[in-house]
């Protein structure tokens, strides 16, 4: 699959919504407004916050791996390192709501955009079994 076909696939789509909830998220919720310096703060939400950016923009990254790489192995790996990427924006909601972010609806909505991520990523990842790339 060519990354022209990537943006025609439904788990693509999904993950590249993530990525955009995701930073607005991290833009609402931070003290810190420069989202590419999350990094260098001291401050545990703005270090949740990015942590959260950073794993929602590699699950496209490994989705698109997978699409362009011709290995079964590969595209396993890259759904295993999803689910973890998927566990772990979850475990940040959670970070941030207990670090007190009032605005738990937007995290709430990111939640729901990782459930209906989830239906499309289960049914991607059963197309392995099917043997088509």
């Amino acid at each position: 699959m060519s990354y022209d076909n990537l943006s025609a696939l439904p788990v693509y789509k999904k993950a590249l919504e993530l990525c955009k909830i995701s930073r607005e998220i991290a833009s609402y919720v931070t003290f810190n407004k420069d989202l590419l310096k999350l990094y260098q703060s001291n401050s545990l939400r703005d270090s949740i916050a990015d942590s959260l950016v950073t794993d929602t923009i590699l699950i496209p990254k490994k989705i698109a791996l997978a699409e362009t790489s011709g290995k079964y192995s590969e595209r396993l790996k890259s759904a295993a390192y999803i689910n973890v990427m998927i566990r772990n924006i979850i475990s940040y909601c959670n970070g941030l709501e207990n670090d007190g972010v009032k605005e738990k609806e937007y995290l709430n909505l990111l939640r729901q955009e990782i459930k209906s991520f989830r239906k499309s990523f289960k049914t991607w990842r059963t197309s392995f079994r099917d043997g088509s790339l």
